[in-house]
């Protein structure tokens, strides 16, 4: 016999036929058993298939047919012998096999077809772009990036999210790295934007304090002043190397402390440069 039935999986019968593989493979993928009480094999394979279902079970429904019980759905399925899997979405037969699998190899067959776990965090990432949220979009294109660095797709949305948090030194990194094949109207956009960032970048306000700051080198007050001017104009690793000079020269100098702390916290969770400024600033605070 089979394990018990749990909340992802479910025994087709003649009377749930329909809504199973014709409606709830719509919303799944759904994975059909056909087993019978006298196979040894399929007894084995179903603790494996019950397993793997329960790791997606948002994705993934486990069905079983008891083909002794369910003659006409096994004919329907043209089942020749035991144990056989089949794969279903849309009400339609994607993949399967008979007879016994090991289980890295079954699998193998569903990631063909199940939604990548970098799917769903770029997807999310894409939504709050959507909603001009490119702050926490950020933190879930940095980890579809980290899953899979290939993706073009993801690469631009990390890219973008990289520009519009004010760093787009490496945006550009990431560019560099796209096929031209995938050079498309989103990465030439998102050129776009680096150029217009960069043209931002060197205020009048900047160049000014930048000419007052080479003749007196050591003035910290002018070196917080044009630290806050970098920040707005998005060039935040430049501002946190003079706050950081600032605070180990005269850690209570001024605001300049709380402006550090407050631009590390505005960087995005992910941010390479969060992790590492806030490092550096936790080892003069302690």
């Amino acid at each position: 016999m089979l394990p018990e039935a749990n909340a992802n999986q479910i025994d087709i019968t003649l009377e749930n036929f329909q809504h199973v593989i014709l409606e709830e493979s719509k919303a799944k993928l759904v994975m059909i058993q056909f087993w019978a009480p006298w196979s040894e094999p399929c007894a084995e394979l179903a603790p494996v298939l019950q397993h793997i279902a329960g790791e997606y079970t948002g994705d993934l429904l486990y069905a079983r047919v008891n083909c002794d019980e369910q003659q006409e759905i096994a004919g329907q399925f043209g089942i020749k012998g035991l144990p056989t899997v089949i794969l279903v979405k849309d009400g339609q037969p994607l993949d399967g096999f008979a007879g016994p699998q090991e289980e890295s190899q079954i699998r193998e067959m569903l990631d063909k077809h199940l939604p990548k776990a970098e799917d769903g965090l770029l997807q999310s990432a894409i939504e709050l772009i959507q909603q001009g949220n490119y702050h926490d979009a950020f933190t879930f294109a940095k980890q579809a990036f980290e899953l899979n660095s290939e993706r073009a797709d993801i690469r631009l949305t990390m890219a973008d999210c990289y520009v519009e948090v004010g760093q787009a030194e490496m945006a550009k990194q990431l560019l560099e790295q796209v096929k031209l094949a995938d050079q498309d109207a989103k990465y030439h956009a998102i050129m776009g934007k680096i150029e217009l960032a960069e043209q931002a970048a060197d205020s009048p306000e900047i160049q000014l304090l930048q000419a007052e700051l080479d003749s007196d080198p050591d003035n910290m007050e002018i070196k917080v002043k044009l630290a806050v001017q970098l920040h707005q104009a998005h060039r935040t690793e430049e501002a946190l190397v003079l706050l950081l000079s600032v605070l180990r020269k005269e850690l209570g100098f001024g605001d300049a402390k709380k402006i550090t702390l407050d631009m590390i916290n505005a960087l995005p969770d992910g941010a390479p440069l969060k992790s590492e400024y806030r490092r550096k600033i936790y080892s003069l605070l302690y």
